[in-house]
């Protein structure tokens, strides 16, 4: 919705910035693509930036999209909900979700959101938040950094009372780019999620109603399957379910089940994808340039099996995974079908012969 924010993330896909950026859709022009949207239809609208709470008209926009029938969510750093005035206007606004991003705890959030006393105001306005009774999530991006703070971050939400953690794994997009050096190694990343699957097995037998969820990793779903294994070996049919489940789902939807319309109305597969544009809604509907078919990247996310190379195209758990994220691909090599060097399965994992390892 906005390009501007209040910090400068290390990880920002959208390189954003605490400065006005140019030729942003107006409030009629947003209005139209949300009616757009509703038309089509599609089920969701995320409100995302930069920080969108600093979009003046933001609140008008929300009400149109809830008078579809839309689920309504919010993507906020938090700090501008530390103010009371606006955590009352959000609370109003009828959020179906508030996501939250919180990088680490004090040291590691302020040094990756480039503010000292980030942290300490984004937990306010979590706090603020969650007194009003607004459905909140925290957003944290696992990097070198700040990846021995979960223990931290999984008590700081017992403390509060939030009920979601969305775990997103680093990608390569804008400043994200030129930070990869930082991205968590294949080992701490396996421990990790590790522990996230041994805590929600913990979860669900002490009754305990927490919802932990990963992102922007598709090799997550047969890492977790093979957790599954391990753990149900005595219910082979709570496998074979699983594994058709996540069939079902397809792994990474880029440009298939997710689209990212920018600040300026330019339309990408994914908010990732912001050097690949798809069209603008200020010369179509989005439901026009969504259903294009003369884009040879758009047809290639949308092919099953996608044109993919190396170790994903030979993976037995392409018809779970997709492909993975294909701009950690793209960015890495300049070629968006090359394998993703962010998957952290052994080439025995993903059904190659063992001496292929490394």
């Amino acid at each position: 919705m906005i390009r501007r924010c209040n910090l400068q993330c290390h990880h920002c896909y959208s390189a954003s910035a605490d400065r006005d950026f140019s030729d942003e859709l107006t409030t009629a022009e947003a209005l139209r693509v949300i009616d757009d949207l509703a038309a089509m239809p599609v089920a969701a609208i995320i409100f995302s930036g930069g920080e969108p709470l600093l979009r003046q008209d933001l609140l008008v926009l929300v009400a149109a999209a809830r008078s579809h029938g839309l689920y309504v969510a919010l993507s906020s750093n938090g700090l501008l909900l530390a103010d009371e005035t606006m955590a009352d206007q959000v609370a109003a606004a009828g959020f179906d979700y508030v996501g939250i991003s919180l990088d680490g705890l004090e040291a590691h959030h302020d040094q990756i959101r480039g503010q000292t006393g980030a942290f300490r105001q984004t937990v306010q306005g979590i706090r603020h938040a969650c007194q009003r009774g607004l459905n909140v999530g925290l957003r944290y991006t696992l990097t070198r950094d700040n990846q021995a703070d979960l223990a931290g971050i999984l008590e700081l939400m017992q403390q509060e009372q939030v009920a979601r953690l969305y775990l997103s794994h680093l990608n390569y997009a804008g400043r994200g780019y030129g930070h990869r050096d930082h991205d968590s190694s294949h080992t701490i990343t396996r421990t990790i999620l590790q522990q996230l699957f041994d805590l929600c097995h913990e979860d669900i037998r002490a009754g305990r109603q927490r919802e932990l969820v990963t992102g922007n990793n598709d090799a997550d779903a047969p890492f977790w399957l093979q957790w599954l294994a391990a753990h149900t070996k005595d219910h082979p049919e709570r496998q074979a379910l699983a594994e058709q489940l996540l069939q079902r789902w397809g792994g990474n939807s880029s440009g298939i089940a997710i689209a990212n319309i920018d600040n300026r109305g330019l339309v990408h597969p994914d908010i990732f994808w912001w050097s690949h544009t798809l069209g603008s809604v200020r010369e179509q509907s989005f439901a026009e340039i969504w259903r294009r078919d003369d884009d040879p990247l758009l047809n290639g996310l949308r092919q099953r099996p996608r044109p993919l190379q190396g170790r994903c195209q030979a993976c037995r758990h392409l018809p779970i995974c997709g492909g993975n994220t294909r701009v950690r691909a793209w960015q890495t090599t300049g070629d968006p079908w090359a394998e993703d060097p962010g998957c952290y399965l052994t080439d025995a994992e993903i059904g190659l012969s063992p001496q292929k390892e490394e």
